[in-house]
């Protein structure tokens, strides 16, 4: 029976590590086994330090948000309280529950009948009753600061290595007597912080604020795994450095723009998107495509020839070049928004209510919900105020 079970396990691990899978012709694994420089060649077995470590920064995190973001949030004024609590209403809150959760006029005019409230009144009760649902300000802070300064602390660690490496100024060094490449110490200290952070992100993408474009951070993820994992695998890590360097350069401005965003310095954040926008369009529709998907298909094809995993690879990347166009057009509608109403707007991609509506909010608490004032749910400020940039 031992022996049954074993066949088909050691045929499943035999074609999971296959070597004409992952690497060229004429290399065998044992060819990567020889000494090195270094941490010699990379290992698949390296991949499952990333898990304990990934835990350990999920946990960093944790404290990082609790003594160090939080405070910080609360220095610059912002409010260690959740949304505005409507009032119990059982008949409104059958509508919001079973029917809608943004009424039209028609219902409204039926609902104030129905309750002897003016129709403003109802409409203030159902902008409450929406943003209860949203996470404070205070939750979103900590995370984009934590965001924030792992990115930055991984782009200037990142920048500084690269530096230094012969592929930065000549990118064809990628595959000069690839995959005999050593592993530096920081080269493999660099890739293995990076693979556990996104593993923590995985994990945390689902205890974390919601947003619009889930489903693409989830794609988003698993591309990014996938092709730093088999980038590893199969030493393909020169321009495995290249890729994170240059995405880590605009997510960091995205996080800040996030920060001031909501500490409520608008100008900043402002300043700070179109930097991030600057930047985003060159990297990704400039710079990734030209000069890293060139070097990735062509000069690769040219110097080692394709191979299994090498189409995987550059599968992976073509769709993370889909997701930078999906993010581009996106980004373009803000600053189409921003150039016509001279600021920046709403976040196509942030949560399902807007910054404006929680002002109204605040508006309503402010003053009577049965006041007379006419348009109070529906005006728009023109600011990102508090809605909030998804990240990439």
């Amino acid at each position: 029976m031992a022996t049954a079970a074993q066949g088909p396990l050691s045929l499943l691990w035999g074609w999971l590590w296959s070597e004409r899978f992952w690497l060229p012709q004429n290399v065998t694994w044992a060819d990567l086994e020889g000494p090195a420089d270094g941490y010699g060649y990379p290992r698949g077995r390296h991949i499952l330090s990333v898990f304990p470590l990934a835990a350990g920064i999920f946990f960093v995190r944790l404290l990082f948000e609790r003594f160090i973001a939080k405070p910080c949030a609360l220095h610059i004024g912002i409010e260690d309280s959740g949304p505005y609590q409507a009032q119990p209403n059982a008949i409104l809150e059958k509508v919001f529950v079973s029917i809608t959760k943004y009424p039209d006029k028609k219902r409204l005019e039926g609902l104030s009948k129905q309750l002897d409230w003016n129709v403003q009144k109802i409409q203030c009760w159902f902008r409450q009753r929406r943003n209860q649902d949203k996470p404070p300000t205070l939750t979103k802070f900590c995370e984009s600061m934590w965001r924030f300064t792992f990115y930055l602390c991984i782009f200037c660690y990142g920048i500084r290595f690269l530096w230094s490496s012969p592929w930065f100024w000549d990118i064809r060094q990628c595959w000069h007597n690839y995959p005999f490449q050593p592993l530096s110490s920081g080269l493999y200290y660099y890739y293995i912080m990076e693979l556990a952070f996104y593993w923590s992100l995985m994990f945390s993408q689902f205890t974390d604020i919601k947003r619009k474009d889930f489903l693409i951070m989830f794609v988003h993820h698993l591309v990014t795994i996938g092709l730093i994992s088999f980038s590893y695998i199969n030493n393909m890590v020169r321009a495995g450095t290249l890729i994170m360097c240059l995405h880590d350069v605009s997510d960091f401005l995205l996080e800040a723009a996030k920060l001031a965003n909501y500490a409520k310095y608008q100008r900043l954040c402002d300043t700070l998107f179109v930097i991030f926008s600057a930047v985003f369009m060159v990297t990704r529709l400039g710079i990734y495509p030209f000069w890293i998907l060139n070097t990735t298909l062509f000069e690769s094809w040219e110097i080692i020839g394709p191979y299994a995993s090498w189409w995987l690879l550059n599968g992976l990347l073509l769709t993370l070049q889909v997701l930078h166009v999906i993010w581009s057009y996106l980004i373009a509608r803000i600053a189409l928004k921003a150039l016509i109403r001279g600021k920046v707007s709403k976040d196509d991609r942030s949560d399902v209510e807007s910054s404006s509506e929680e002002e109204d909010v605040t508006t309503c608490t402010k003053s009577p919900c049965d006041s007379s004032s006419s348009n109070g749910a529906n005006r728009v400020n023109g600011h990102m105020g508090g809605s909030y940039w998804a990240e990439e």
